[in-house]
């Protein structure tokens, strides 16, 4: 069994989540960050309320950690049904009948959140169509050539829908979503306001430097620094006097190999194999996975999306490129001749997510 990534936006358990709870907004105006998305909601939840309908239905999309279970939480406190709101997941629901017990039972206005919608399977993303679109369902109620569809009809409700890959969705799903936002990784400052929140709440004494050093390893996501800031509690309980100090901080990640840049074991492995096994690249995903010992989603979910963020790698027609900051990272040199490109046979889109 792997061990936990601690810089992974991937939720740690139930556990983790349970903490998490306890550290998070309840309404738009205690949000931090994603102003856009904040505004955009703002003006789509009172224009709802003003006419006394249920919002429309929202997709939210964007890497793991950002925010999304919660933004969905807090457009049902908005709107006034904090407490009706149904919670699943794609994978959850594997055949129409997981679903046709919560549909029937929503009443007006109530909430939906569906966790990595891009999940869903065909056949229950079909029968969702008229239940968006209409609020109704077909539902075959008995099986075989004698079997019987039925027309249910729908109160009015709200539909979340949230993805780390919305490129995954179909176009006639993505299409039913009236209100679509995604949200971007935060900037340093954010995520500094969210640890002074997050470390008045648990009772934490922490100097200002401290904290904007866990936010510059945070990733750009909130999750993570929730956690490295658990994390460095933890030490400085233990190995120090309790406070949080910068010199705790840096202790603290280097024990949790996670450097100034918020880079981990597995990022610079990732950066290393490129560069010393395929020359700074191209090359495709399919063989850095395979010279890895990692799977091609582990890479594709986990590790790039950062390291494309922050300017350590490209991606071209040819596959992966380390730029110039990868090489000074890891304290390398850039040759000066580009290496020849390694393609995956089984990987025609170097594109896709």
């Amino acid at each position: 069994m792997t061990r936990q990534r601690t810089i992974s936006g991937e939720a740690g358990g139930e556990r983790e989540e349970q903490s998490n709870w306890a550290l998070r907004p309840r309404r738009l105006a205690e949000c931090i960050g994603q102003r856009q998305v904040i505004e955009q909601l703002g003006i789509a939840i009172s224009a709802a309320k003003q006419r006394g309908e249920p919002l429309e239905h929202v997709l939210l999309d964007g890497p793991p950690g950002l925010g999304k279970t919660t933004f969905a939480h807090v457009i049902a406190e908005e709107m006034g049904v904090a407490d009706r709101v149904r919670v699943t997941s794609g994978p959850a629901i594997v055949k129409q009948a997981d679903l046709m017990s919560t549909l029937t039972n929503l009443e007006e206005g109530d909430v939906l959140f569906i966790d990595e919608v891009h999940r869903l399977n065909n056949i229950v993303e079909e029968f969702l169509y008229p239940a968006m679109e209409d609020f109704r369902v077909d539902y075959t109620i008995e099986g075989g050539l004698g079997g019987r569809t039925v027309n249910f009809r729908l109160k009015r409700f709200t539909l979340i829908g949230a993805t780390t890959r919305a490129g995954m969705l179909t176009a006639a799903m993505r299409d039913r979503f009236g209100l679509r936002y995604h949200l971007d990784f935060y900037d340093a400052g954010d995520l500094v306001t969210i640890l002074h929140r997050s470390a008045g709440k648990l009772e934490i004494d922490a100097d200002d430097g401290a904290l904007r050093m866990i936010a510059e390893r945070s990733r750009g996501t909130p999750r993570v620094a929730n956690r490295l800031l658990r994390r460095v509690r933890d030490y400085a309980q233990v190995r120090a006097d309790g406070r949080l100090s910068e010199g705790v901080v840096e202790q603290a990640l280097g024990i949790e190999e996670i450097d100034g840049l918020g880079l981990d074991k597995l990022d610079r492995a990732f950066l290393r194999a490129l560069i010393e096994t395929y020359r700074g690249g191209p090359a495709g995903i399919e063989a850095l996975a395979a010279t890895m010992g990692q799977s091609r989603d582990t890479l594709e979910d986990m590790v790039e999306p950062f390291l494309l963020q922050q300017g350590f790698l490209t991606r071209t027609r040819q596959g992966r490129c380390a730029t110039h900051r990868a090489y000074d990272h890891l304290g390398l040199v850039m040759p000066k001749e580009p290496a020849s490109p390694v393609v995956d046979d089984a990987e025609p889109n170097l594109f896709g997510v």
